[in-house]
């Protein structure tokens, strides 16, 4: 598991930049990308200088949501409104559980820009990036969406539920983590479980694997036409060590959100549509 800065206890300049990423990412969380970097000295901070112009511009929301949106799989089954009573989703929880499932869709591609931007424009030793004039910042995000579900409680969860997290572990290598989404829908053990079941064959097949090359390609074009937008970065950047770190993370990140994109639209879709719609 990456270690992670609790969103709380972030101060000064890290403060500012994870109040800066949830404006907008029109979310009301940081992801677990940018509290990762958050740990490691004077990371995030650099990594920040460099993307955030594309960001505040909307220019790099604009390209990965309209890049994601084009891919898709083949829908799961509806989830009866019955089986989400027994399993102990409450009619409430739907909307809540739908809203959770969006934000990973909305953040992932936004991820899969911002970690484009520093393996393939900014870490040491990759290709030069261009010292330009940064874009303006007059771009309005969409309103945020509601705050997410804690996550499960791993203190007390039953070692069946954490082996069945364990089936949902994506990434690479030592870089490999189990995602927030399914650490926040093992709330409800019993849809976590129907989901496991459901996306389980998914993770390695031929369609999730072409969906998610395909949108990969899209997003490291999408990275080389944000480049002109960037402006010249002043701060130190990580050496051979923490660029190495970086290259791993962000490699383990190019196959967790391709994931999130794909199987939180699923997940959101398979839901009650009366519920899960707000009608």
């Amino acid at each position: 598991m990456l270690t992670e800065l609790d969103e709380a206890e972030a101060r000064g300049e890290i403060a500012d930049i994870f109040a800066e990423i949830r404006h907008l990412y029109a979310t009301p969380y940081v992801s677990s990308i940018h509290r990762h970097l958050a740990t490691r000295p004077g990371v995030l901070e650099w990594a920040w200088e460099g993307v955030a112009p594309v960001f505040r511009s909307g220019k790099a929301q604009e390209t990965a949501w309209k890049l994601a949106a084009e891919v898709s799989l083949a829908p799961m089954p509806e989830i009866p409104a019955e089986a989400l009573a027994v399993w102990g989703v409450a009619r409430d929880d739907i909307p809540k559980i739908s809203s959770l499932a969006e934000s990973f869709t909305r953040v992932a591609p936004l991820n899969l820009v911002f970690g484009g931007i520093v393996r393939d424009v900014m870490l040491p030793g990759r290709q030069t990036r261009r010292e330009g004039n940064a874009a303006s910042a007059s771009w309005a995000p969409p309103p945020a969406l509601p705050p997410p579900p804690p996550f499960a409680d791993s203190r007390t969860m039953p070692d069946a539920l954490h082996r069945l997290l364990e089936r949902f572990r994506s990434g690479t290598g030592t870089t490999a983590f189990v995602p927030g989404l399914y650490r926040m829908l093992a709330r409800w053990p019993g849809l976590l479980a129907h989901l496991s079941v459901e996306l389980g064959p998914r993770f390695a097949s031929l369609e999730k694997t072409n969906a998610a090359s395909a949108l990969l390609s899209r997003m490291n074009d999408a990275v080389e036409s944000l480049r002109p937008e960037l402006g010249p970065v002043l701060r130190p950047a990580p050496g051979p060590d923490e660029s190495a770190h970086l290259q791993r993370m962000i490699d383990g990140y190019r196959v967790t959100s391709p994931e999130m994109i794909l199987f939180g639209r699923l997940i959101r879709e398979a839901l009650p549509r009366h519920q899960s719609r707000g009608k």
